[in-house]
């Protein structure tokens, strides 16, 4: 697959990456390089990796504990300590080898150690590898609300090797997907039509997806680096999505959500409120929920959750002048931002959410 080069990123895919990522290596007098793992990838994914590294410069590993829930400030305070008493300076390399909570966390320790060390992503799960890696937001939680703290910076490089995925379970498998269809859903007809054809897809057509579904954030990161007004579409899914999983990651009785589990709660319910508020069609509302009700499990919501749920809205990142955004859909490919909603839609929303699995 050839590499994706813009002027934000540079995206390079399975033995081109290696080649890559080793050619800046050889360019590049780095002190010391660093390589950031959970205790996930530190057993599945780091011995798969370091063969083909290719330096003499030292290799120290740093070691995290896996899962949102330690993708905290506290966490950064260790790996910053960690990088002191190792000898990081400012001409070391970080490389974040993990998933989302690696990448974003990995990122944003090294744009603020000794103001800026230089950092290559290389994104194990498939979340990561279409999503989180990709982009140039870094950053961690504030407590139970997600991605509050964090700066835009894209590293050096994103490394992609697919094979990783081989390393997954299946339920991290189905959480990346969440993050493709709604690539599909909020910029190609015909990449959601392939994408739903998840019965007949092969390994090469997933590496082939992956490939389109990068092209896709990719292109509109490109266009609206800052978020300001285009790059507010990859939010889509994301406003209830985000409240909902910060709520369960927050309720000691709740069973904790993954990202992409708790994504397809929100396409459902956003799209049922796309269809109430901006014109998205009975046919292609039925045909969202019955893609996503068929790969995601059902995940129970109290009457009771709503109201902290709701709550939680406020703190989504593309809010402004005090008003709820949300982005929803004209028709499948045809997004529309900055819409706000009542919480009365949003309670019945819920409640559609519900129907969809009787």
């Amino acid at each position: 697959m050839k590499s994706i080069i813009s002027t934000s990123s540079k995206v390079h895919f399975n033995d081109e990456a290696y080649t890559q990522l080793n050619q800046y290596l050889a360019k590049n007098r780095f002190s010391k390089i660093f390589v950031l793992v959970d205790s996930n990838t530190h057993g599945l994914c780091l011995s798969r990796f370091l063969p083909k590294v290719e330096t003499d410069v030292e290799i120290e590993i740093i070691e995290i504990e896996p899962g949102e829930q330690h993708k905290t400030i506290e966490t950064c305070v260790g790996v910053w300590n960690v990088l002191s008493e190792l000898g990081a300076d400012r001409k070391s390399l970080l490389l974040n080898l993990g998933g989302g909570v690696v990448t974003d966390l990995g990122g944003f320790v090294a744009c603020t150690f000794k103001r800026g060390i230089k950092y290559i992503n290389i994104p194990t799960t498939l979340l990561a590898m279409v999503d989180a890696s990709v982009g140039g937001k870094t950053g961690v939680d504030l407590g139970a609300l997600k991605n509050q703290i964090g700066v835009i910076s894209s590293g050096e490089m994103v490394v992609i090797d697919t094979s990783f995925i081989n390393t997954l379970p299946q339920n991290q498998l189905k959480s990346g997907l969440a993050e493709m269809l709604k690539h599909g859903l909020i910029y190609d007809r015909t990449y959601w039509d392939r994408m739903t054809d998840l019965a007949h897809l092969t390994l090469h057509d997933l590496d082939n997806l992956i490939y389109e579904s990068v092209l896709i954030k990719n292109d509109i990161v490109e266009k609206d680096p800052f978020e300001n007004n285009l790059r507010k579409t990859l939010n889509f899914g994301h406003t209830l999505g985000h409240a909902i999983e910060s709520h369960f990651l927050n309720h000691p009785e709740k069973p904790e959500l993954l990202h992409g589990e708790a994504i397809g709660i929100g396409i459902i319910m956003e799209c049922f409120i796309s269809s109430e508020l901006t014109g998205l069609s009975k046919a292609d509302l039925i045909e969202i929920q019955d893609v996503i009700s068929e790969i995601y499990e059902y995940v129970q919501i109290e009457e009771a959750d709503f109201e902290s749920i709701i709550e939680l809205l406020k703190y989504d990142k593309k809010n402004e002048h005090g008003n709820i955004n949300f982005v929803l859909l004209e028709s499948i490919g045809t997004p529309k931002i900055d819409c706000t909603v009542d919480n009365q839609l949003i309670l019945k929303a819920f409640e559609y959410y519900k129907s969809c699995y009787k």
